[in-house]
């Protein structure tokens, strides 16, 4: 099965990013979520993103060209002409289900589903639906048109074939897949990522090192492009901990429990860029503040 249509569910940093990729590379796209003003902001990063790619000689063609395979749109009526439906909406299990239950009644039987999900499994998702077996996961990472791995992941009942069309359909986009063959909250890759920033902010919190010294020592020694304060920033502490309360809440780990700062900082609202506060402070255009 081929993927020449994708119709995106939610137009924020991640579906936006998702809906980029895909028409970047050939593929006609439609964007969806609740309000007009949501979609346009989200039109006009994507061309921002797109022309700084094609600048830089990432990507060939023309910015128009991009743009002109993306459209938008609140209603959910084009969901049914779609080879694909990707979910990237808020990290909560209910409001997904919701998803999936009206992507049902709208999709043809023979569409596949699939959610951005980063730590709730498959399985749960797909439970609300009458075709688990062409539900799975492709869990996307942030910012999405740099980073070059997507999981895809299996839930309990995804066939093997869909598994395959996801597998063929990350490579058709320029993308890397990792196969995830078991349903376990997180997956691979943000299992072993956030026991390390979990430790991060612990090392923080007894006075053992500061934000920047950690993120300088991590970008340094292991040779990454951001520290995990600066990572966490950019992806929302909020989302973090939406993720490593998913994990904790299945399978009772306490590796994953989210430290006591974390869970600070969320509920006062200093949830990264997004806000202009999470481990650091930014700028209007989204720049650090310098001390």
């Amino acid at each position: 099965m081929t993927i020449s249509k994708v119709f995106v569910v939610g137009a924020g940093l991640m579906g936006s990013g998702i809906a980029q990729v895909c028409a970047q590379s050939g593929i006609e796209t439609f964007l969806t979520d609740i309000e007009q003003e949501i979609l346009n902001r989200a039109l006009k990063n994507i061309a921002w993103s797109t022309s700084k790619l094609i600048e830089k000689g990432k990507i060939k063609g023309n910015l128009q060209s991009v743009m002109d395979r993306i459209q938008i749109g609140t209603g959910w009526d084009r969901a049914s002409e779609a080879d694909l439906v990707i979910e990237a909406v808020f990290e909560k299990l209910e409001l997904k289900q919701e998803v999936f239950k009206k992507l049902d009644q709208i999709c043809p039987p023979e569409t596949i589903l699939a959610t951005n999900t980063s730590a709730i499994p498959i399985t749960e998702i797909a439970a609300v639906s009458r075709r688990p077996e062409k539900i799975l996961g492709l869990h996307f990472f942030n910012p999405v048109p740099m980073m070059e791995v997507v999981e895809v992941v299996r839930g309990v009942r995804t066939s093997e074939e869909t598994i395959r069309v996801g597998v063929n359909f990350v490579k058709s986009i320029g993308k890397e897949p990792i196969r995830v063959e078991s349903d376990v909250p997180g997956f691979l890759l943000n299992r072993i990522n956030l026991v390390g920033y979990i430790e991060a902010i612990h090392l923080l919190e007894q006075g053992i090192g500061t934000v920047e010294d950690i993120d300088k020592g991590v970008r340094l020694a292991f040779g990454r492009r951001m520290g995990p304060f600066e990572t966490g920033d950019l992806v929302g502490l909020d989302v973090s901990y939406g993720a490593l309360l998913a994990i904790y809440e299945e399978s009772k780990d306490m590796r994953y429990y989210p430290p006591q700062l974390l869970r600070r900082k969320v509920k006062a609202g200093e949830l990264g860029r997004k806000t202009g506060r999470g481990w650091y402070e930014y700028n209007p255009d989204g720049s650090k503040k310098e001390k």
